[in-house]
């Protein structure tokens, strides 16, 4: 397996579990407002009743961005490698990791960090549609494209 494909499936696991607390998170919910509907009356009850809806419109929302994540690291072959940047590149500038997928949190994977990021993202947008030995600055930094997977 190589770097980048651990890299994929590090992420993967990473989204995979928000989801499952997100979806936990809701069956708890929903447990909780039956729960409270047998023994509750009045205003008490509505409010209740209120607050948990409004939680769990907010995690459903939080559900759906994860959700949308996973299709897209779905979607890349990490098999596949290019001599230009596009989603799914692993690059390599001023000895940092760049994963191009989603913006996920810093990981470590075979001791080495690995930043993913969106294409969409200042960063990212810079490097897409670039090659290795590409230079650039983004608030005063310097960067070099050193190698790109």
């Amino acid at each position: 397996m190589t770097f980048k494909e651990k890299i994929k499936i590090h992420y993967l696991q990473l989204v995979q579990d928000k989801i499952d607390v997100f979806k936990d998170m809701i069956a708890a919910l929903t447990e909780d407002s039956k729960n409270d509907a047998k023994g509750s009356a009045g205003d008490k009850h509505e409010t209740a009743l209120s607050m948990m809806h409004l939680e769990q419109e907010k995690i459903n929302r939080k559900l759906r961005e994860v959700l949308d994540q996973k299709i897209i690291l779905d979607k890349i072959d990490s098999s596949k490698s290019a001599k230009t940047i596009i989603s799914g590149s692993l690059v390599k500038a001023n000895g940092i990791y760049l994963y191009l997928s989603v913006a996920l949190p810093k990981i470590a994977v075979d001791g080495i960090n690995v930043i993913a990021l969106s294409p969409q993202s200042p960063l990212g947008s810079k490097l897409m549609g670039n090659q290795e030995g590409f230079t650039f600055e983004i608030n005063g930094t310097r960067y070099l494209v050193q190698e790109i997977k």
